[in-house]
């Protein structure tokens, strides 16, 4: 049974109060880019509220101690009652808008077709990352006509939304992601954390900042790694997050007798400082959206060597920013992150250049305001219909891709 609700127009009424639906909030970058537009979230407009089907995981509990979070809804994959217990929630919350974050699976499926019972006036999925392992698949496709907008996190896949992915291309908005450029920013190494990871005066580092995930071909990184210390031998190597697959990279380091030259560091609340230590940050992705690792590093002036998939090209300007390279290409990795690192001028005028890009285009206020107007805007159209929705100039650009313009891009957005 469909709930229906008289909507007063915003100039009339207080706060939206707007519902992220989650499946659980580890580190990731999505993870971590929703606790940062939580945060920012003009209150005066919006009180957003947090769901977390599953459990809330790190980042979802420190949430939980600054908004309303709901979490445990959902037992088990086949927990169908879970329908029930969130159209409950969103009744009786009150809720106005249901923003469901990450590509396909229980989160979106159940939090879209629970705000529609519900009657919540303003219904989005925010798309983070795309292609496998992650996909929208044929009962999230069938929801489409119920959504509002599909959000992507950069204009080429937003273009990917729309032809791989079944998101009506009307109905695709792309929010760019962004950082907090004054949290990343320049900074002098910290001295006392290289002695804790073992790294030498002066020596060269090259680092990631990814989860331990298959898409994110950390072997790749290490392979780069022994060609590079042929060239450099005090070369060092900073492995920021962690995942599945750790246990296999760290064999592999193992087996590339990389030794002491390797340090996996985990999941680390001081990326900036990190990020310090770093003179190249590398991305050896196979497949991407827009990576907020990458816009960190520049944020933080490092240059950038990555792979040229997804939305990265957007970013990695190829000799202004950092060096693009095809996927799997461990030699071209390896010359190009050996030409920075001795290089150094040259580095740090990349570092400069991408920091310039990042405050123009990917700062976190630019993206929070993004979120505010389009659920602003789709609420105010349901109050007074219109043909169709256009959203704010300067703010949201509508992507209506051409069949001919499609491009592939695939992967994830995350660290």
């Amino acid at each position: 049974m469909l709930h229906r609700r008289r909507l007063p127009p915003l100039e009339d009424r207080g706060p939206l109060r707007v519902m992220f639906v989650i499946t659980s909030m580890p580190v990731g970058g999505a993870e971590t880019l929703l606790v940062e537009l939580v945060r920012r979230m003009d209150r005066s407009r919006f009180l957003p509220e947090l769901c977390c089907l599953k459990y809330l995981g790190p980042l979802g509990e420190i949430l939980a101690a600054e908004i309303p979070a709901h979490t445990g809804l959902l037992a088990h994959k086949y927990d169908f009652r879970v329908l029930g217990r969130l159209t409950r929630l969103m009744s009786d919350r009150r809720i106005d808008a249901v923003v469901t974050v990450g590509t396909g699976g229980d989160k979106m499926f159940w939090g879209r077709l629970a705000a529609r019972i519900a009657g919540v006036p303003v219904i989005c999925s925010a798309l983070h990352s795309t292609g496998l392992p992650d996909h929208v698949e044929l009962l999230n496709r069938l929801l489409a006509p119920i959504t509002d907008a599909f959000i992507g996190v950069a204009e080429p896949h937003g273009r990917y939304l729309a032809e791989h992915e079944g998101c009506p291309a009307h109905k695709v908005r792309v929010i760019p992601n962004g950082v907090d450029v004054d949290r990343f920013h320049p900074r002098w190494p910290d001295r006392l954390l290289g002695e804790e990871f073992g790294i030498p005066e002066g020596a060269p580092v090259a680092g990631i900042v990814a989860a331990l995930r298959p898409e994110k071909n950390h072997e790749l990184f290490l392979r780069s790694a022994v060609r590079i210390r042929s060239e450099l031998p005090d070369a060092r190597f900073l492995i920021v997050g962690d995942g599945p697959c750790r246990p296999a990279l760290e064999d592999l380091t193992r087996q590339l007798a990389l030794g002491d030259s390797v340090r996996f560091l985990g999941t680390r609340s001081d990326v900036p400082a990190v990020l310090g230590l770093i003179d190249v940050l590398l991305l050896t992705s196979k497949m991407e959206a827009n990576p907020v690792s990458i816009l960190e590093a520049m944020a933080c002036e490092k240059p950038v060597v990555a792979t040229r998939v997804g939305s990265v090209p957007e970013s990695v300007l190829d000799g202004r920013t950092g060096f693009l390279v095809e996927p799997g290409d461990e030699c071209r990795i390896a010359a190009r992150a050996v030409e920075l690192l001795r290089d150094r001028k040259r580095a740090a005028a990349m570092g400069r250049a991408g920091r310039e890009h990042v405050l123009a285009h990917g700062s976190i206020d630019r993206m929070v305001r993004g979120y505010e107007s389009l659920v602003a805007e789709i609420y105010a159209a349901k109050c007074f219909p219109s043909p169709r929705l256009r959203p704010p100039a300067g703010v949201l650009s509508q992507v209506v891709p051409q069949k001919e313009e499609f491009g592939g891009c695939a992967g994830c957005s995350g660290r």
